[in-house]
């Protein structure tokens, strides 16, 4: 093991154990390379590695901080590692997606108010009067994103929000298929919404399943070189 793993791992079980809180500053550098059996280099390397994973926060001036460690934001990170998928890899990922995706919609259909419906299909009609691919991108990322939130579940908000991101690398509309690629992905919209609307669970989990699955077989039909674009969520 090298030094920056065993400052790295030896820091990170102190936050694992309790030892060191939500909140907390970490001790300082010479008490924790003792400690640690590190010099200060391989210590200020495995620092750097968790802030990346938003695990603790450097302040200028006062020292490190262990963060908040709310869910939302250690799962965020998770787009780090994510974004260096191949899409054979990300395919794999898509199970995982439209089980989420369906959940949160089961539950957005529960709690939708009337401000929630009418987001969902102002969203879905801005989406449809577009013309430009990457202003479609962000608003399918909000109308996706929105149902998400209303499920209430943070955590789900953020992991699901790193799922997209990296499916938006890819691009099918500007292919020769696209306007009507389009055209279904704005329908399958208007069936979600309308479930939620409609209160009904199962048929806005269906809805949303149905969706991602649609979107899997886009990938997999238009495979690269079609990278670094966008993609319908």
């Amino acid at each position: 093991m090298s030094a920056v793993d065993k400052a790295f791992h030896g820091l990170r079980h102190m936050i694992a154990s309790g030892r060191l809180g939500a909140g907390e500053r970490i001790p300082p550098e010479a008490d924790l390379c003792e400690e640690l059996g590190v010099s200060r280099g391989p210590l200020r390397e495995a620092v750097r590695m968790l802030a990346a994973l938003g695990v603790v926060e450097p302040r200028h001036g006062s020292g490190t901080y262990v963060s908040p460690l709310r869910p939302e934001d250690i799962i965020g990170s998770l787009s780090l590692t994510l974004e260096l998928l191949p899409l054979t890899g990300l395919l794999e990922v898509y199970e995982i997606r439209r089980v989420l995706e369906a959940h949160v919609a089961a539950k957005a259909a529960a709690r939708a108010t009337p401000d929630t419906v009418d987001t969902l299909f102002s969203l879905i009609e801005a989406m449809e009067a577009t013309e430009d691919a990457t202003e479609a991108s962000e608003l399918d990322h909000r109308f996706h994103a929105e149902i998400a939130r209303t499920g209430g579940n943070p955590t789900l908000v953020s992991l699901l929000a790193v799922f997209r991101a990296r499916s938006r690398k890819y691009q099918v509309f500007n292919l020769p298929d696209g306007p009507d690629l389009r055209r279904k992905s704005d329908e399958d919209h208007r069936v979600l919404a309308q479930a939620i609307a409609d209160r009904d669970p199962g048929a806005a989990a269906g809805a949303a399943e149905a969706h991602v699955a649609q979107t899997e077989r886009w990938l997999r039909a238009y495979m690269p070189p079609i990278e670094e674009n966008n993609i319908p969520d």
